[in-house]
């Protein structure tokens, strides 16, 4: 048992009525946004060279905070990809707010269309947290989805995104911040351990902090600058994951793997 887990678990025990109370109130009284729309797009250049990238996820992945997907995280990472490469990135989009990756691999893997691609892109990990579920129950679930995907793009590299940043959401309490934030930490850690373990299989383990980002990519503005609803990422918070994201992916093995083929 992660020990980690184990002490945080003992420690939140006495919080977990209090969560659940505050959780309700916010759910109530946050915004309800929509997901985006335009779930495909395609970044055309005329070049001999095209992405094909498919996204999967949670909320952020089905881009509530932004009216058009184009605008959201997916939209910026294929931007950001085309521009730095010069070629042209054909994405799409399959997520769906509130699902845990249980839900994604059970309903939406199954609404897959393409029969190949050259990128897999996951967003999870908020909604597992959440609900509260254990490393290993979460690792399971990561685990069959990794497995599903590669029996289907069997050489297709899967990168998952940062885990969110729960600590920093503004709507959250002091409580849900400790507990899920720590939980979701944890997630990561479990995950970072079990990629290193599977070929073409990468995470980007860096965690998110406002001031990291602000110092990073020149950006200013406060905590509602970042955040749509207090919990879901603003425009701008998109772009610049988005872009953050894409820097990962082409420095990995894989995807110059793939630059060099003709």
């Amino acid at each position: 048992m992660n020990l980690k887990y184990f002490f945080g678990s003992i420690i939140s025990l006495p919080l977990l009525p209090i969560i659940a109370f505050q959780g309700k109130k916010i759910k109530k009284e946050a915004l309800r946004l929509p997901e985006a729309k335009e779930a495909k797009g395609f970044i055309n250049l005329n070049t001999d060279k095209t992405l094909k990238l498919i996204a999967i996820g949670e909320s952020t992945i089905a881009g509530v905070g932004v009216d058009f997907h184009k605008n959201g995280f997916t939209g910026a990472l294929a931007k950001e990809i085309s521009n730095q490469k010069n070629i042209s990135v054909l994405w799409r989009v399959y997520a769906k707010s509130g699902y845990t990756a249980r839900l994604v691999r059970l309903r939406l893997l199954p609404k897959i269309e393409e029969s190949n691609a050259d990128a897999i892109v996951i967003g999870l990990g908020a909604n597992d947290a959440f609900k509260l579920n254990s490393p290993s129950l979460w690792m399971f679930q990561i685990n069959s989805l990794i497995k599903q995907l590669k029996k289907k793009f069997p050489k297709t590299p899967i990168y998952f995104t940062n885990m969110p940043p729960i600590k920093e959401f503004p709507a959250f309490t002091k409580s849900i911040k400790f507990v899920v934030g720590n939980l979701v930490e944890i997630f990561g850690d479990r995950l970072n351990r079990r990629v290193k373990k599977k070929s073409g299989v990468y995470y980007n383990n860096d965690i998110i902090t406002l001031e990291t980002w602000k110092a990073k990519f020149n950006q200013k503005g406060d905590l509602n600058t970042f955040f749509s609803d207090g919990v879901h990422p603003s425009k701008s918070s998109y772009q610049v994951w988005g872009k953050d994201m894409a820097n990962f992916i082409i420095h990995t093995r894989s995807f110059n793997k793939w630059m060099q083929k003709k």
